[in-house]
């Protein structure tokens, strides 16, 4: 329970728009959207990336209701504004830039 409550304050408590990655180690498409998500966040400098692995933390994917890797939770003020599922960096982009605009 410790490891969820650090997870959601890590998530409430950041200064910037937050990306949640929904990864695992063995999921091959989060491994390819790895450069993707660097280029989005020096792209838009006020977006945070929380990476959030289902294996180590599966009540936090749970609660999330998170079914399938990759899946990216935008949140704003600790709350979700949109989600993309499965490793499309466009659509990613398109929502990203939808909430936050680039600096």
């Amino acid at each position: 329970m410790g490891s969820n409550l650090s997870a959601d304050v890590q998530i409430k408590s950041k200064p910037c728009q937050v990306v949640i990655d929904f990864t695992a180690a063995w999921c091959k498409p989060c491994q390819s959207m790895e450069p993707t998500l660097e280029e989005l966040a020096t792209k838009y400098k006020d977006i945070c990336i929380v990476r959030i692995d289902v294996d180590e933390l599966p009540d936090v994917a749970a609660e999330y209701g998170v079914q399938a890797m990759p899946t990216y939770l935008l949140m704003k003020k600790g709350n979700q504004v949109d989600k993309v599922v499965g490793a499309k960096k466009a659509d990613l982009e398109m929502k990203i830039e939808k909430h936050w605009k680039s600096n």
